[in-house]
């Protein structure tokens, strides 16, 4: 028997729009994140599920209810926060602008390509430190195992999405059932790494597109 996981990320919001760090901020969807939902909702229109995911943001919820308006099968929506983005702490609400009027130019360009270096380790890491200077230290201190200030790491946002994914195919082979996921761009990641078995590195180049969805299947017996 084969089970689906619908896995999709919310439409373009106010916030990705304008270039502000969102995190666990709410954000609106823009008219064209309301038309990425559709899109979504189009692609997934002859698919079958009977739970769907969202999380407490404003963005995940309201994608998902374009999903919905063509699976009346569904029974019912449930609400978890371990899919949820990404906390970026102090750096939430702070535009990119603003960012390179505080910290300086150098640092939000690294920042931007934080993941670039993500995977080096130990005496490797010191070395690059070393040599790149101020900027690079920034980066490694939002890299994959330390996390932002008043944030999260990606290995946190690992951690509970693991968890997510634990409690999810249990419940799915229990009750024999198809899901949708509404989710966010940084706990598709390591969702993605899971299913796709991907290394850490694989999965920091990940891109989540706002108007299309992954599909997964799980095999089990009848």
């Amino acid at each position: 028997m084969k089970l689906k996981i619908y896995l999709f990320r919310h439409g373009q919001t106010y916030y990705n729009k304008k270039h502000i760090f969102t995190g666990w901020k709410d954000s609106k969807l823009t008219p064209k994140g309301i038309k990425d939902a559709k899109k979504v909702a189009n692609k997934l229109k002859q698919k079958k599920f009977q739970i769907a995911y969202q999380t407490r943001l404003s963005r995940s919820k309201d994608t998902l209810k374009h999903v919905l308006k063509f699976h009346p099968e569904c029974q019912k929506i449930i609400k978890d926060d371990r899919m949820i983005e990404r906390s970026y702490g102090k750096l939430q609400g702070l535009s990119h602008k603003s960012f390179v009027e505080r910290e300086g130019k150098d640092s939000y360009q690294t920042l931007l390509h934080w993941h670039k270096i993500d995977h080096l380790n130990g005496k490797e890491r010191k070395d690059f430190i070393k040599k790149m200077g101020e900027a690079e230290l920034k980066i490694v201190r939002r890299s994959y195992d330390v996390p932002p200030p008043k944030g999260e790491s990606v290995k946190m946002v690992e951690k509970r999405v693991n968890s997510f994914i634990k409690d999810l195919l249990k419940k799915m082979k229990k009750e024999k059932i198809n899901v949708a996921i509404s989710a966010h761009g940084n706990s598709m990641r390591p969702f993605r790494k899971y299913f796709e078995k991907l290394s850490r590195e694989q999965m920091m180049e990940l891109e989540n597109p706002w108007d299309d969805y992954f599909e997964y299947t799980i095999n089990i017996k009848k």
